[in-house]
């Protein structure tokens, strides 16, 4: 079966409300093997909803709105729904009562407005909504197959998954599973030049790059079609294998894993303690530690050292190395990251000195310039890196590197 999504909402084209109905929908469909051919966002206008509908069905079986099906003039989704299809609308009394219920249940009479809630297209099948009063349907006509949906993503999500899924499945003729490959410390095309002929030879399972919204990291996700779970999951495992082969040293997790939740799960395995010494990064760097369950069994101390007083006593860094080099240098990462293990008396330590931005830069320390230490196991360790973005872009890439940083320096202490 092929499928479109359409969002109906003149909110959402104005971007006062962002369009996530159509991503969860997507994943969802995809897990039980329904293509989704397109997205759409329609204003609340009958001719252009009439439209789009008409487009979608020379395209596709089926097609799900979400939105619209509120008690308002401007809630047009079952009304052009029905006119595209030909079809009367009709009051369904069972549905008026629940609506009614709905509004006596806390304390108020119901509005005439949302007696609307209670009219569908004749022959329709109502969904019922519990968390609302904007009840759905689905209609069935002439081979198409027509699923509305409310716009509030927690109401559309439960009617989804107590009606819709179960009813969609029937069409489907098989699972679409994927598993997710997370990176870092490699660019997408640098990635991609690594697995060139893997990508180049695949069929069922196919392996996606994708950029990810998490600064500094790209994913490689690999989906298999089959039967049922376990058999795709059987299709897929040889195929990680070979990518792991390739890029395991830049490979640091799978799925909904994080950077922090794998550092901190390392630590905790290790009985590790950590301190960080944050200049560029302005705490961003605890803040994602912290995030994660545990933390506080190997976070030790955290210390925002911005001012060169700050460094000098704070972390005891040399005020002549900072004359001599300046704070942004590779001599003053490694004394804040030894400083703050001395300090704090840990077994790690990590430390960020850099420019963000947007001014600051100089042709010798250009903004993006960063220097990242980490001291483990009784030696320090001090990269340079180059990072591009606005300033809160490259605060969040020194971050996801010291993690790498981290992550490669426990494991191989483990070796």
């Amino acid at each position: 079966m092929n499928l479109e999504i359409i969002a109906v909402g003149t909110e959402l084209l104005l971007g006062d409300i962002v369009n996530t109905n159509a991503a969860w929908l997507s994943k969802e469909l995809a897990g039980i093997g329904i293509n989704v051919y397109r997205h759409e966002v329609v204003g609340d206008n009958m001719q252009r909803l009439q439209s789009a509908y008409g487009e979608a069905f020379s395209r596709s079986d089926a097609v799900i709105v979400t939105g619209g099906l509120g008690p308002t003039a401007d809630d047009i989704t079952k009304e052009a729904a029905a006119a595209y299809f030909g079809l009367d609308m009709f009051l369904h009394e069972e549905t008026l009562a629940v609506v009614s219920d709905f509004f006596g249940r806390i304390g108020h009479a119901m509005p005439e407005s949302n007696r609307k809630q209670a009219v569908f297209p004749v022959g329709a099948r109502i969904l019922a909504n519990p968390g609302g009063t904007a009840p759905g349907c689905i209609i069935e006509r002439n081979g198409k197959i027509c699923i509305l949906l409310p716009g509030p993503p927690r109401e559309m999500q439960a009617m989804f998954n107590n009606h819709v899924r179960s009813y969609l499945r029937a069409f489907s003729d098989g699972v679409l599973v994927s598993r997710t490959l997370r990176l870092v410390g490699i660019g997408e095309s640098a990635m991609e030049e690594k697995i060139a002929d893997i990508l180049q030879s695949q069929t069922n399972p196919t392996i996606a790059p994708y950029a990810t919204n998490r600064a500094g990291e790209v994913i490689l996700r690999i989906s298999a079609k089959a039967a049922d779970e376990a058999a795709a999951r059987v299709l897929i495992a040889p195929v990680a294998d070979m990518l792991y082969q390739r890029l395991g040293t830049y490979i640091y997790g799978e799925d909904d894993d994080t950077l922090a939740e794998i550092v901190v799960e390392q630590m905790k395995l290790r009985g590790l303690t950590i301190a960080a010494a944050e200049s560029i990064t302005g705490g961003a760097f605890a803040a994602a530690i912290i995030d994660v369950p545990g933390a506080s069994r190997v976070l030790q101390e955290a210390v925002v050292c911005y001012s060169n007083d700050s460094k000098v006593a704070r972390l005891n860094v040399s005020p002549r190395t900072l004359k001599k080099y300046g704070a942004v240098s590779p001599q003053v990462a490694e004394e804040m990251a030894v400083g703050a293990a001395k300090s704090a008396n840990t077994d790690v330590a990590v430390s960020f000195t850099g420019i963000a931005g947007p001014d600051g830069g100089t042709d010798t320390k250009p903004v993006g310039l960063c220097y990242i230490g980490v001291y483990h196991d009784g030696g320090c360790v001090v990269k340079e890196f180059r990072l591009f973005g606005d300033r809160r872009r490259i605060r969040d890439r020194a971050v996801a590197h010291g993690m790498d940083m981290l992550r490669k320096s426990i494991m191989a202490g483990q070796q």
